[in-house]
Parts: C-alpha cells; sequence; structure tokens
C-alpha cells in the first residue's frame, strides 16, 4: 500500500481532529485519521479541567466570558474571534453531552462548574479532572464503530503536497500528504481533496513541558512548508504548576485545584502571590508562571508548593480523584502536606494562521485546535478555552471542507510517489538525539519564561548551525519518526525564536527583560514562509 485516496485526510487525533472526522464521516465523506501513536496520545486526552462555556446565565454571560479571555490575552486578541467561540461554547456542551459524555453533575442534578485562573464566574465544565479523557474516550467509540473512516495509527507526517511543489503554476491547493508507517518505515502517498492539520502544540521543543511526547510541533511545521504563515509563535503558555517529583514527569496539577482554594506557599509556607497580582493564586498563567520562576531563582528552592491542607479532604478526593491518587501513590497526601510545583512548557497561544473555521491561505488546507492561530487566545490562554476552540473549530472545520469538497473542480490531480533518491538506512542515531537535546535545552535556558536579546541571539546562532547539519542529514538518509521530529522542532523553535525577536515589549507569555513595558498598541507577530525557508 504505497498510495490510497480519500475524500479528507485529518493528521492528528486530539479532540478536534477526532471531532471533524466524525462530523464529516457523519455526512457520507470518506476520511483517513492518521495519529504518530496511538488514539489514546493526545494533548486533548491529558487536559484535567474542562471546557469553558457559559452555562448559568443568570450569574454569567457572554460578555464576562469574553471581557475574561480578553483580559488574559492581554489585549492581543481578535475580539470578533474571541465572540465567535464563547457564543457557540453551549452547543458544543450540549454536541458532547448528546453523544454520551458523562459531565460532573452537582446536587441537583445539574451540570457542575468549576472556577480556574482568569475566570471572574464558574464556568468550567468538567468531567471530575479527567475532563480530556471522557471527552477522547466518548468520541472514540463512535469514530472506530465508523464506516467511513479509515484509523492509520503509528504514522507520521512528512509533508502536505502541494500543487505548486510539482506542477508548473502559480496555485498551490493541497492536495494530499506523504506519510510514514512507523512501524514498516514504508512512506505513503495519501491522496486526499481536503486535507486538516490538527496535531495539537510543540511542547517538546522544551526541555520541560507537561506535554506527552508526540507533541513536537510536526502540524507548525508541515503547515509552514505547506505555505501558511505563522502569528504569534513567541506566546508559548507556561503552565505554573507541574508536579515535582522524581518519579512522576509531566504531570499536571490543574488550576482547577486553585479554582478550588488552592493556595501557592514557598517552602516556609508564605502565601507569595498577592506581591504579584491581585488576584493572588487565581492571577493568569503567565502571571503565576513568572512569579514562582522569580520566587525559585530568588531563594534557590526546586519547587514552590500548592498547598491544600485548609480544604476538606473528602471533597479534594471527591473532586480531584485522579490527581489525588497520583499524588498518593508518589507519597503526597495533599489533604496533610502542601504539593511541590513547577513550572513547565504547556500550551501554545500562536500557530498556523488560520480563519475560527479553520481556513488557511492554501486552499484545501485546514487547521484546528492547539496547532492553528484563530485570534482567541491572543497573548496568553485564559484556562479552559483550548477544549472550546477544539470543539467549537471541529464543527465548522467540518462545514468548510465539505463546502470546499463541494466546489472542488480539480478533482484528479495525481500527486508523484515519494521519492527516497539513493537515501540510505541511518546509522547514527546519537546524532539525532544530540541535536534534539541541544534544542531542548537553550530552548528552556535562552527563550522559556524570561527572555533577553542577548538569549534570544544565542539561541538562534545555534539553531543555525544545527539546521545545516539536520538538512544534510535529512537528505542522505532514509526518513524515520526521530528524524522528522527533530526537522520538525528545529523548525518550531526557529519560528518561535524569530517571533519574540519582532517583538520589542512584554506582553503576555512574552517577557522580554530588554523591553519591559508594553505597547499601547497590541500587535501580531508575523513569520512567512519565504522569510526562512
Amino acid at each position: 500500500m504505497s498510495r490510497i485516496s480519500t475524500d479528507a485526510l485529518i493528521i492528528g487525533s486530539g479532540l478536534s481532529g477526532l471531532s471533524t472526522a466524525l462530523s464529516l464521516a457523519d455526512k457520507g465523506i470518506r476520511v483517513i485519521l492518521i495519529t504518530k501513536e496511538s488514539l489514546d496520545t493526545s494533548n486533548s486526552a491529558n487536559a484535567q479541567g474542562g471546557i469553558a462555556s457559559v452555562i448559568d446565565f443568570n450569574r454569567d454571560s457572554f460578555e464576562k466570558h469574553v471581557t475574561d479571555t480578553i483580559s488574559a490575552g492581554a489585549g492581543l486578541n481578535d475580539p470578533e474571534a474571541v465572540r465567535f467561540f464563547v457564543e457557540n461554547g453551549p452547543d458544543a456542551i450540549k454536541y458532547f453531552k448528546d453523544l454520551g459524555c458523562r459531565f460532573t453533575e452537582n446536587d441537583q442534578g445539574t451540570l457542575d462548574l468549576g472556577k480556574e485562573g482568569g475566570h471572574t464566574e464558574r464556568r468550567v465544565v468538567h468531567a471530575g479532572d479527567i475532563t480530556g479523557m471522557e471527552l477522547i474516550n466518548t468520541i472514540k467509540k463512535a469514530v472506530l464503530n465508523h464506516s467511513e473512516i479509515t484509523l492509520l495509527e503509528n504514522h507520521t507526517a512528512i509533508d502536505i503536497i502541494t500543487t505548486s511543489k510539482f506542477m508548473l503554476s502559480n496555485s498551490n491547493m493541497a492536495i494530499g500528504a506523504y506519510v510514514l508507517d512507523n512501524l514498516s518505515g514504508q512512506v505513503i502517498t495519501v491522496c486526499s481533496k481536503s486535507v486538516l492539520i490538527a496535531t495539537g502544540g510543540c511542547g517538546k521543543v522544551y526541555l520541560y513541558t507537561s506535554n506527552p511526547d508526540v507533541t513536537t510541533g510536526d502540524g507548525v511545521a508541515i503547515g509552514f512548508r505547506a505555505g501558511v504563515p505563522c502569528v504569534n509563535m513567541e506566546m508559548i503558555q507556561f503552565h505554573p504548576t507541574i508536579l515535582y517529583h522524581e518519579k512522576v514527569t509531566s504531570m499536571l496539577i490543574s488550576e482547577a485545584l486553585r479554582g478550588e482554594g488552592g493556595i501557592l506557599v514557598d517552602k516556609a509556607g508564605r502565601r507569595f502571590m498577592e506581591k504579584y497580582h491581585e488576584m493572588g493564586s487565581l492571577a493568569p498563567r503567565d502571571i503565576v508562571a513568572r512569579a514562582i520562576d522569580h520566587e525559585m531563582k530568588k531563594t534557590g528552592d526546586d519547587s514552590v508548593f500548592l498547598d491544600m491542607t485548609h480544604l476538606d479532604g473528602n471533597f479534594l478526593r471527591k473532586r480531584f480523584p485522579n490527581i489525588f491518587r497520583i499524588c498518593f501513590e508518589a507519597g503526597i497526601d495533599m489533604r496533610k502536606e502542601p504539593i511541590p510545583v513547577v513550572p513547565a512548557a504547556h500550551y501554545m497561544c500562536g500557530g498556523l494562521k488560520s480563519a475560527p473555521d479553520g481556513r488557511t491561505v492554501v486552499p484545501g488546507l485546514f487547521v484546528s485546535g492547539e496547532v492553528a492561530h484563530t485570534g482567541l487566545h491572543g497573548a496568553n490562554r485564559l484556562a479552559s478555552n483550548s477544549l472550546l476552540e477544539a470543539a467549537v473549530m471541529a464543527k465548522y472545520a467540518a462545514k468548510e471542507m465539505l463546502e470546499y469538497m463541494n466546489t472542488l473542480m480539480h478533482q484528479n490531480i495525481e500527486p508523484p510517489e515519494w521519492n527516497e533518491g539513493s537515501a540510505s538506512d541511518k546509522d547514527e542515531n546519537i546524532v539525532v538525539k544530540q541535536n534534539w537535546d541541544e534544542i531542548r535545552r537553550f530552548m528552556w535556558n535562552y527563550v522559556g519564561i524570561v527572555r533577553s536579546n542577548k538569549r534570544l541571539e544565542r539561541a538562534l546562532k545555534r539553531l543555525e548551525l544545527i539546521k545545516f547539519e539536520i538538512h544534510e542529514y535529512y537528505w542522505n538518509f532514509k526518513v524515520t519518526r526521530d528524524l522528522l521530529e527533530l526537522r520538525n522542532i528545529t523548525l518550531v523553535a526557529e519560528l518561535i525564536i524569530r517571533s519574540a525577536m519582532k517583538r520589542n515589549e512584554s506582553r503576555g507569555l512574552h517577557f522580554n527583560i530588554d523591553f519591559p513595558e508594553t505597547r499601547p498598541d497590541a500587535l501580531n507577530t508575523e513569520v512567512l514562509p519565504e522569510e526562512i525557508l
């Protein structure tokens, strides 16, 4: 099987990818869904908090949700995009409830609404502290049982196939993708009338992250190489509270714990967030992450602590069963002792430039979820707006893809087969590992929570050397998942650095000690493919 055809190719199996696949398949559209590992591996599945949506209209309103989102986003949001997502929130909740998702209810039998940092009202719909897993498990059943969906697990997208790459034409349509079978090493040419990138974020570009190993920025890289500009890639959200424990890695301690009364304290048990923001421990994530980073550097301590001991123990076990269990198994009883936490790379607020309905500048190529920059998040994501964006985009991207396919005139363009030329099997995996480790380390040290002009310049110089080495390695050896991921994190790292160098101010998630002030004009940074490819 070196060539296959379909109506819609979906790359990524998080909430947005699965939801779009199901919406299209229900309309009779043939869908091929590829995922780098299994359906269970995604940032969506790891999401603990929930979906932010206005439900209690007696206390809450769309206006309040819009205001909170723009406040958290430091004014860099697109107000129209924010309103689009906020107003579609209730319908998204209804869709998943009708699909069978079991959201947590209160004693009155209505949805239990949580509160997280940056929110002025309770509006986070959740399923305990495993909301993402509940959503994925619910929709996965429908996807696996659908006759129109072909699932290819353990497959990695290499590049989007566009007409400009092989036709003597100025047109640039997406007509498929080259895909690597990770297990056999075979490259498959997937011919498709439409393509959706829904691959999530790029947390593994950094040394410390809450993300699973699959989040290497693949979607950003392949979309950018296909001709889609990137916007605000410097806006990387560092989640302030990741469990600090030698035996537990990448364990996110949900913001919902602070929403329910958790207090950040130092090693001596002293509260410190009130020094940094009027909302204290419920301040927006960028402020909390920088505050923790500053406190750790000031004291030399390895972590700070999240104190829940003043809350009812039975409530903690019921409200946060998964977090309670993992902490307890690691020797931390959150009823009796504070939880050690540190910041780590978490969420990408920039991405591939798109409309809220997933359209990009490349006809036939759509994006959805974290990989997209729609204008919703601005300079900092409001907690639990991510699953909202994924759910709403999936619905509208499916509509746009269907409309595009219905009006498509060029349905018989046959792309060439993958050409590996004289490439041989790679024999030095240590080269890939060394470059991978070096990029992640200098991105953490130079392009992390706090930046400077010198740090950015140093990072770019190191990256330029590695880029040349990877380019040579890529064309001399057969592709593997490791090599593709290294190629992609190198490009994404460069996009983050160059975007950061373009922003001569500090705003939201981007803090540069050489430009500590926020400019009065909130402008996006944009990197075009022709600038660096």
